[in-house]
């Protein structure tokens, strides 16, 4: 409360002697002898009756009885009296609205008073009567105030002007306090300006759609000159202001940042995290190949790790702020990973805070200093710290590859140790690691088996169920260990029943015969015995599918599990960015924006960070105002799935019984049986008599479909080419390929002598939208060819023929023909190593040949990649720097005009260009086919033949074979 504030300040007026005998318990009758204490003749018996006053009112007693008689004491010269008889005012006012406006005319006498202080202290007391019959009376003595010679009423009147617009928000703006208020941002005073900066923001919030607060270079120029001079907390009112303000180009954005550097070193928490705030926000706009830009990184770094050597709470507030910075931009702190180290008298939320952060800045140059630690954590004695330790170790695992094996090895040690919420916790981190990881350290299952009967967390006990159940085929006894958790199905969590149901179908699937007792029993328990509807309906699902369609069940529960990411805790960017805007508030400590914990309509406005631009001339990029709110135009795409064993894959033609006519199964990459390389959509080209699936070649028999074909091309597509491409494409509407799309030249695929003498060579081109394999295939043996299809391996992009290989008369000798064959991108995924390679299966009347080939990814470019210039600068910002890959291109003479034209023509959009001393800068974006977004900044000097060009994406294996298309695009 202020007056309680206020009461605090009058010590410094009274006697040397205590005022705790004010607070004493007097005798009865107490409120009669006040009332003729206050209406005492005598100067001194009346301060001390005010005085007794304020201290029962302090402990809580109603005075209010005696409003009249202490208001008439408020007729005086001495300071001290005056000052208490206010601070009565203040607490009473609103409960004697009538009696209050008996004290008007001196609040109006005191307004020119010619003490400042007692001008101040009047107009300081009327801001906090929160009586609305009264407030119309103050105007006029707040006019002169606000207009005061002396600076100390003026700032004092700033901010009687925002606690009088919360009471009356109409009449402080039909006054014209708000003009008045603006002016004082131009005072001569730096208190003056603090105040009023203080004020305007605190309207503005109120307020969140008025523009109270128009800042433009000239008052941030005063702001910035009153920052060196104010107190601490003036200080901070401005830089919060200041964090406000969106600049117009880097220059500016660096002049402020210059300015506001100094404030790091100052002593006030507080100050050093509003600076922290601005320079976060304004490093936006600078280039990352400005001197300036590294060195403003090196010196937010030095402030942030002193925050740290505070009392815990205040270390707490530096860390949860560290948390966002470190998300935002981990390059700041990565030097400091020491100061993060736990110390062993730290509180418990501090150590906590400290590892989540340390994981953050793992990495592989400080990964064994950090698993040191963890490692050394994991035996202390704080049962929560231990266990997020033993997580830590786990995502370390998951963030730094190279330090995986390590982790595991350090995870095994401690599962050693049998101290039982650290093996349960090792074991749930263990689980994320055979996700991210397939197939390499299944080694340790053996391991965790033993530990079995200690879990007793249904976490943990999920884990190694799913553990058990992913890897059944690994496990001699999994269909016991799984049994003994079904013993007590009932009483296990939802987590684990749910969990135990899937491994136990799963094992069904991978051992049918040993264990249908087993599937048919928790069948049983989960559909009719369980009250749970999800695990009831887990249940039927997996009944129906199973009794209905083996083969689709084991594609749905046996299907290929996405890889999961490295940070699954990072906050969102779009709330990043806000939550940067907020450094040094609540909103940064509960990391979460203002309008999720403040009420009303306070606190609503959503804050962004300005999108970065280039220096200024001739620029056409995007308005900055405008890029900040902008957002990526799809999610992340999911990560491909990793190579398996492709050859084996793609030969694998022995496990499934043949099968009968009919559609075929869905484009699913995981089947009950082998993949069918040449079965499903060839019927037609086979012999009638000729079983489907039936031996080709020499090979066994081959299962059910690779993958139906999906829908009807239009029959041109289809058509063989003849002797050459002609009018192949002009479908109907004359859609023809865009000026100057790039077609590598066609290249010998299979070699006549290793296919039996049928040579097949081609190429890859993308007209009106579709992908084309275009094949020539010669007989150079001495026999006729017939009967031809072809079929892909499972591949990076999901291409599949789109129709059958229209080859429709028969193949002579020394004969060649030409075809051209529609892809589609919705086939079965798996990562391939190079990218862009793709495994072809040839069949004709004579054999199966094999071969590889590699498509341009400019294929795949697709021809909506037109990105919005807001949405590209808002996306560009929003990819980490660690997926920018940098390359030359080297011995090109195309100005940048041309070459935005060239490239153009092969799906790769020119977003914006600007002018950079003689230097074109040409903003690109591309899009794939699976929807992943390429981000391109081509740099492109006169009279200079080599470019740099810079690619942004969030799958950056990619990178590489777009540069090849680049270079490959530009240079033919």
């Amino acid at each position: 409360m202020e007056w309680a504030n206020q009461l605090c300040e009058n010590r410094q007026f009274g006697s040397k002697m205590t005022d705790s005998k004010y607070f004493t318990t007097t005798k009865k009758g107490e409120i009669f002898e006040l009332k003729a204490e206050l209406n005492s003749d005598k100067k001194e018996k009346k301060k001390e009756a005010v005085k007794k006053v304020i201290a029962s009112m302090t402990v809580g007693k109603d005075v209010s009885a005696l409003f009249p008689d202490v208001v008439n004491c408020m007729q005086t010269d001495n300071l001290e009296l005056k000052k208490l008889v206010y601070l009565y005012l203040m607490n009473y006012a609103k409960s004697q609205p009538d009696m209050a406006i008996m004290a008007v005319n001196t609040f109006v006498k005191d307004c020119e008073d010619p003490n400042p202080l007692i001008r101040a202290l009047a107009v300081r007391t009327m801001g906090c009567i929160r009586v609305d019959k009264i407030t119309e009376y103050l105007c006029e003595p707040l006019r002169k105030c606000l207009k005061d010679e002396d600076p100390y009423v003026r700032k004092t009147a700033a901010v009687c002007v925002a606690k009088l617009h919360d009471i009356n928000a109409q009449l402080v703006e039909d006054q014209g306090f708000l003009d008045t208020l603006k002016d004082l941002i131009s005072d001569s005073n730096p208190m003056v300006v603090a105040n009023a900066v203080a004020a305007l923001s605190e309207i503005a919030e109120s307020h969140p759609n008025s523009n109270l607060l128009d800042l433009n270079p000239q008052s941030i120029n005063k702001l910035l000159t009153a920052l060196n001079e104010c107190t601490e907390w003036g200080q901070i009112f401005i830089l919060d202001c200041l964090a406000n303000y969106t600049p117009r180009d880097d220059r500016e954005s660096q002049s402020i940042c210059e300015r506001v550097t100094p404030r790091l070193s100052h002593a006030n928490s507080a100050v050093v995290l509003s600076a922290v705030k601005v320079l976060m926000k304004f490093m936006e706009m600078l280039p990352k190949d400005l001197d300036y830009y590294g060195t403003l990184l090196k010196k937010l770094a030095p402030p942030l790790v002193t925050l740290l050597s505070a009392e815990p709470e205040l270390q707490y507030v530096a860390l949860r702020n560290i948390n966002l910075i470190v998300q935002k931009r981990p390059e700041i702190l990565k030097h400091e990973m020491k100061v993060f180290f736990v110390k062993y008298n730290d509180p418990i939320y501090v150590k906590l805070e400290k590892l989540d952060i340390m994981i953050r800045l793992a990495s592989q140059a400080n990964i064994a200093q950090v698993l040191a630690e963890l490692k050394e954590y994991a035996t202390e004695v704080d049962v929560d710290f231990v266990r997020k330790a033993v997580r830590a170790i786990g995502r370390c695992a998951i963030k730094v590859e190279q330090s995986a094996e390590r982790c595991v090895s350090t995870l095994l040690d401690l599962i050693q140790t049998k101290v039982n919420y650290v093996v349960q916790e090792a074991i749930v981190v263990i689980k994320d690691i055979f996700r991210k990881y397939p197939n390499k350290y299944e080694s340790v299952i053996a391991t965790l088996c033993e530990n079995l009967d200690s879990l007793d967390e249904p976490e943990a006990r999920a884990a190694m169920i799913w553990i058990v159940g992913e890897y059944a085929e690994r496990i001699d006894n999994a269909d016991e260990l799984l049994e003994s958790f079904l013993e007590g199905f009932h009483d296990e969590s939802t987590q684990v029943q749910l969990q135990l149901l899937t491994a136990i179908v799963k094992l069904f699937l991978k051992k049918p015969t040993e264990t249908q007792e087993l599937v048919q029993q928790v069948l049983s328990l989960a559909t009719q015995d369980s009250d749970n509807p999800d695990l009831r309906d887990r249940g039927y699902i997996y009944w129906r599918l199973l009794s209905t369609d083996p083969v689709a069940a084991k594609e749905v529960v046996l299907a290929e599990k996405p890889l999961i990411s490295e940070e699954t805790d990072l906050i969102e960017p779009t709330l990043l960015e806000e939550l940067i805007c907020h450094i040094g508030t609540l909103a940064s400590v509960y990391h979460k924006p203002p309008s999720a914990f403040v009420e009303g309509s306070r606190g609503v406005m959503h804050k962004r960070l300005p999108a970065r631009t280039g220096s200024g001339e001739g620029t056409e990029c995007p308005d900055v105002g405008n890029a900040a709110g902008g957002s990526a135009p799809e999610a992340a795409p999911s990560i491909i799935p990793s190579q398996g064993d492709l050859l084996g894959d793609l030969l694998n033609l022995d496990l499934a019984p043949p099968t009968t006519t009919g559609p075929t199964p869905s484009t699913s990459g995981m089947q009950m049986g082998g993949m069918d390389l040449l079965g499903g959509g060839l019927e037609s080209l086979m012999d009638e008599s000729e079983p489907l699936g039936g031996d080709i070649g020499g090979s066994p028999a081959m299962g059910a479909g690779f993958g139906a074909a999906p829908a009807v091309m239009p029959a041109s597509l289809n058509a063989p080419v003849g002797g050459g491409l002609g009018d192949l494409f002009d479908l109907g509407g004359g859609v023809g390929m865009p000026m100057g799309a790039y077609i590598p030249p066609k290249t010998v695929w299979l070699p006549a002598m290793k296919a039996k003498g049928l040579e097949i060579s081609g190429t890859f081109a993308r007209r009106a939208g579709v992908i084309q394999m275009e094949l020539v295939l010669t007989n150079k043996a001495m026999s006729v060819m017939t009967d031809f299809a072809i079929q892909f391996n499972r591949n990076s992009f999901g291409l599949a023929p789109a129709g059958p290989l229209q080859v429709l008369t028969p193949l002579g000798p020394n004969q060649t023909i030409e075809v051209s064959l529609p892809l589609s991108t919705v086939g079965p995924v798996m990562k391939m190593d190079p990218l862009n390679n793709l495994q072809v299966a040839v069949k004709n009347n004579i054999d199966v040949f094999y071969f590889s080939c590699q498509y341009p990814i400019s294929m795949l470019f697709v021809e909506d990649g037109k990105m919005e210039r807001q949405v590209f600068l808002a996306t560009w910002k929003d990819i980490p720097n660690d997926n920018e890959s940098q390359f030359q291109i080297q011995d090109c003479h195309l100005n940048s005009e041309a070459a935005s034209n060239k490239l153009q023509g092969s799906n790769i959009f020119t977003i914006a260009k600007r002018t950079v001393e003689g230097q074109d800068m040409l903003y690109m974006s591309i899009k794939l086919s699976n929807g992943i977004w390429v981000l391109a900044e081509l740099k492109v000097q006169a009279g200079n033949p080599n470019y740099t060009i810079s690619l942004k994406c969030r799958a950056p294996e990619v990178s590489q074979c777009v540069f090849q298309c680049y270079e490959a695009v530009l240079k033919n």
